[in-house]
């Protein structure tokens, strides 16, 4: 199976790389040879480091056993050749740690290599559309769901922006009901297809965010808590993926399925206008999260599974939505292949954004550690895969525009025997 990203990998499929990586619109090439470059010197210091080490250790003993001897003479003599080979040591090493600094800064910020099948492109303009349900037309002047909110009283965004600011809103009666609605009916469609639930910290340390690949690239983005060093997590892919992390499994113990709730945050520096508006994209959301650990060769079946499940997920909830596969200008850096899902807003007559379902092969893995024990002998790097099965604010937003009547909102069937009522109004 393809080990990428490490040394080996990239040096002895150095084409192939370079030419895959182009999917992503940059050249990676100078960067790549430096990566071999500065591994063949690591290499090199290495050796030199260990063979004056052996060096100085023989020496030593030489010098234990001449003073033992009474040989004082030839002792010392001995110990000043030990005191010229230390500088060259403390060079080695310095020179080693320098190296090994460089080569991991250019290893991680080399992003993953794209699946055979995901096409070049720019940016998300470029991204196929691979299914499209039918969208039901509207005979009545539909309201965004912001309007709706108010009107309802089941979001309120002011309330949101007094206490914290913006894109932290506040959801309110029969709203906040929904949202625990969407939360519960989630978590047991998930369960109900062999997931385990469970409930994850929402504060990781910088070794799980680097291990899942959101630093160094998501730095940025993500909420920091300085005196402690921990970040809020951008999606609970984090902290789930990351109880594996520096494991070895038993092929006996695959696959491994879990699903989590958590709250989401996210700083979305930049972002403005309207395709931030009410619930369009927010710093702090709901999300219901699914991880599978897999072997290699079962991964892709297993994206396919995972597509169907949301898809299923969708169709219940009675939503027109589109399934896209990501061309390499928008694909995540970690991601191999990925699938987003979008519902349509009506009253916005457009697509958004609800759920990513992704393979990132082993470049996880490979960062988290994460083997599986194939024999006495052999190990192989995990595969590991997530996706939102779903995000909630644009699930919310596209249930209130698209289910609007001159009475009210109608609550999407799937969801009566959670929610207790069937209408909004």
């Amino acid at each position: 199976y393809r080990i990428m990203l490490q040394v080996k990998f990239i040096k002895e499929n150095f084409s192939k790389v370079v030419d895959s990586l182009k999917k992503r619109n940059k050249d990676f090439s100078s960067d790549l040879k430096k990566i071999i470059d500065l591994n063949d010197n690591r290499k090199e210091y290495q050796l030199k480091l260990d063979t004056h080490l052996s060096m100085v250790n023989n020496l030593s003993k030489q010098i234990g056993e001449l003073f033992k001897n009474n040989k004082s003479t030839d002792a010392n003599s001995l110990k000043k050749e030990v005191e010229d080979i230390k500088p060259d040591i403390k060079k080695l090493q310095d020179l080693l740690i320098n190296t090994n600094s460089a080569l991991n800064e250019l290893l991680c910020s080399i992003p993953n290599i794209p699946n055979d099948i995901v096409k070049k492109g720019k940016d998300e303009i470029d991204n196929e559309v691979v299914f499209e349900s039918k969208i039901k037309p509207y005979e009545l002047d539909l309201n965004e769901h912001w309007d709706l909110a108010e009107k309802f009283n089941i979001v309120n965004f002011e309330l949101g922006n007094k206490v914290t600011g913006s894109g932290f809103p506040v959801y309110i009666n029969k709203g906040a009901k929904l949202q625990r609605a969407l939360i519960n009916y989630f978590l047991d469609k998930n369960t109900s297809a062999g997931y385990v639930e469970v409930q994850p910290p929402i504060l990781v340390n910088e070794d799980s965010a680097f291990a899942t690949g959101q630093l160094p690239d998501k730095e940025g983005q993500m909420y920091h808590i300085n005196n402690d060093n921990l970040y809020l997590i951008p999606t609970a892919e984090v902290p789930i993926t990351n109880f594996y992390r520096n494991s070895i499994l038993n092929s006996s113990e695959l696959p491994i399925k879990l699903t989590g709730y958590t709250p989401c945050f996210r700083r979305e520096a930049g972002s403005y206008g309207k395709d931030v508006r009410g619930l369009n994209r927010l710093h702090q959301f709901d999300k219901v999260e699914i991880v599978r650990i897999e072997k290699p060769e079962n991964s892709y079946k297993v994206l396919d599974e995972m597509v169907n499940h949301v898809k299923k997920i969708l169709e219940e909830l009675e939503l027109p939505y589109r399934i896209l596969k990501l061309c390499g200008g928008d694909l995540g850096f970690t991601s191999c292949l990925t699938y987003d899902f979008e519902v349509y807003s009506m009253a916005q007559k457009k697509w958004l954004e609800v759920s990513s379902v992704s393979n990132f092969e082993n470049y996880q893995s490979n960062r988290l550690k994460l083997r599986i024990k194939l024999n006495e002998k052999d190990k192989v790097l995990a595969h590991t895969l997530n996706g939102s099965a779903l995000a909630l604010p644009r699930i919310v937003a596209s249930i209130i525009e698209n289910n609007q009547t001159e009475n009210g909102i109608t609550i999407p069937k799937v969801l009566h025997k959670y929610t207790g009522f069937k209408t909004i109004n």
